[in-house]
C-alpha cells in the first residue's frame, strides 16, 4: 500500500490572495468556488498535487523547511523579473558565474521559493 499525494498546503494570512498570487505566477486557474475572504483556496496545477492554501492566525516567523522550487520556461533572470512585478521580493542571489545556481525569492507572505534555470538556460550552458 501507498499513499498518494494530494496537495501541498501553505498556511498563511489571507488564503485568497495568496492563492491569486500563486495562480498568477504559474499561469493556472483558482479553484472555481474560491472568493475572496475564503479560509481555504486551491491553484489547480496542469499536473500533480494542487496547491491549498489554509488562512491561519499566527504569522510566518522562521525559515521554510519546505519549498517550491519553479523551473520557467523563460530564462531564470527573465522570470525573477517577472515574479518581483507581481509582488514577490529578492531573499538571496545564489547564480553562479558559470550561469548555474538559483534565486530565492519569497511570496507576498514571506513563503521563501526558488527560481531554478530554465531549459534553455541549462542547454545553453552545455553547449
Amino acid at each position: 500500500m501507498i499513499s498518494v499525494l494530494q496537495n501541498i498546503a501553505i498556511d498563511c494570512a489571507d488564503a485568497y490572495e495568496l492563492a491569486r498570487f500563486w495562480s498568477n505566477v504559474t499561469g493556472r486557474p483558482q479553484h472555481p468556488e474560491d472568493r475572496p475572504g475564503a479560509r481555504e483556496t486551491q491553484v489547480l496545477l496542469a499536473e500533480g498535487p494542487v496547491l491549498h492554501f489554509n488562512q491561519v492566525p499566527e504569522a510566518k516567523t522562521i525559515k521554510n523547511r519546505i519549498h517550491l522550487c519553479l523551473r520557467p520556461e523563460t530564462s531564470r533572470d527573465q522570470e525573477v523579473d517577472r515574479l518581483l512585478g507581481l509582488g514577490a521580493t529578492f531573499v538571496a542571489d545564489h547564480r553562479n558565474p558559470d550561469g548555474s545556481g538559483w534565486v530565492i525569492l519569497a511570496d507576498p507572505e514571506g513563503n521563501e521559493f526558488c527560481v531554478l534555470r530554465s531549459e534553455s538556460d541549462r542547454a545553453a550552458m552545455n553547449s
